[in-house]
């Protein structure tokens, strides 16, 4: 399994793949880029807004908040002065949020685009604290105040911070936010439960289905339009299942594939869903695309040439004219994970799309 501790096959249709300079691979419609920046040994991209890319690269032995937009040339180091070492999660409108390691502690962080941008976001009192996502105004995360790990939400400093904890939570975390809207998780009688807040502790609405109890549990990880994205440890059996929710925990609906064992979602862009999903029959993780439930999966992996695998989908944007995902995969020839980029054009209105309907478009069989 990689990062976060994450069917219906779609028809497969012949097609040509060609290899275009720069990196990228084109299939049907879509591309894919590798972001990997020169000189690193390393990277993951973990999130994504509009038509930027936020995650992690390993550079001269540094792992260094990053930021991209669209190509390996374009890669940002956002590494703060001082800091040392760094990652960016998430980004909307200028904004990316993360975390970097200042003086032995590990501290929420805000940039606009650079590294001389860098705003520490530690609330006073906190030994350590983490952004997960921003919606360009406000970021959220998680604070380690008073012994306990604490959801957060911030409006760009340190002392706008606003406890989003639950007063019967032992634990809480923020992890996506989406207009006025924040999700995440808050562990309640020893169990993960997904959780939905509007600004306040008071607020929280809890998302965990009917029937997820014990050891089971949920979190929301990405949000988007009126959606929540995550996972739900299935009835009965406690695996992961990737899950999408609008706002109330009746509206849960399972996207895990047919055949995978377990799945994640990571984000939406308030219409599709990306994360990816464990498969046993060829012990591979494949970053995934839905389009709202299970029968929708789109193996992205499949997209990648054939030296790649173990890959995930970990955000999902638009900035109009095309739509972004975010994600990474290892590669076995330079045997190190690489930041990846898939790329559709946004299709006009009416016309059909392989995206939107989950269909799929491939020209090679699987070679694991």
């Amino acid at each position: 399994m990689i990062r976060y501790s994450a069917r219906i096959s779609p028809a497969v249709v012949c097609a040509t793949l060609a290899v275009l300079a720069g990196g990228a691979s084109v299939h049907a419609q879509w591309t894919v880029t590798n972001l990997n920046p020169a000189d690193s040994t390393t990277s993951i991209a973990f999130g994504a807004g509009g038509s930027q890319q936020v995650g992690s690269a390993i550079v001269g032995g540094v792992q260094s908040a990053s930021k991209w937009n669209g190509t390996a040339a374009s890669w940002i180091n956002l590494n703060p002065a001082g800091a040392t070492s760094s990652s960016s999660e998430g980004a909307a409108g200028s904004q990316q949020v993360g975390s970097a390691t200042v003086g032995g502690n590990l501290v929420a962080s805000l940039w606009t685009g650079s590294a001389a941008s860098w705003v520490n976001l530690n609330p006073a009192g906190s030994l350590s604290s983490i952004a997960r996502d921003t919606n360009g105004s406000q970021q959220v995360g998680v604070a380690s105040v008073g012994g306990r790990v604490r959801a957060s939400l911030w409006s760009g400093t340190a002392a706008s911070s606003v406890d989003l904890h639950p007063s019967n939570a032992t634990g809480s975390e923020a992890r996506a936010i989406s207009g006025s809207r924040q999700g995440g998780v808050a562990t309640i009688n020893g169990v993960d439960r997904a959780s939905l807040w509007s600004g306040t502790a008071a607020s929280r609405i809890d998302l965990n289905p009917a029937g997820a109890a014990g050891s089971a549990g949920s979190a929301i990880f990405g949000m988007g339009g009126s959606q929540q994205v995550g996972y739900v440890g299935s009835i009965g059996g406690g695996v992961q299942h990737a899950s999408l929710w609008t706002g109330t925990a009746a509206s849960w609906v399972d996207l895990n594939p047919a055949t995978a064992q377990a799945s994640f979602a990571f984000a939406t862009n308030g219409s599709l869903q990306v994360g990816y999903a464990y498969f046993p029959s060829d012990f591979t993780t494949r970053a995934s695309l839905w389009n709202g439930t299970a029968a929708s999966w789109v193996d992205l992996s499949l997209f990648l040439p054939s030296q790649y695998n173990e890959s995930a989908a970990t955000g999902i944007s638009t900035d109009g004219v095309n739509t972004y995902v975010s994600g990474y995969a290892f590669n076995s020839i330079t045997l190190r994970n690489e930041a990846l980029l898939w790329t559709q054009t946004v299709p006009t209105p009416g016309a059909a799309s392989l995206l939107a309907v989950g269909g799929l478009v491939a020209t090679r069989r699987r070679r694991r």
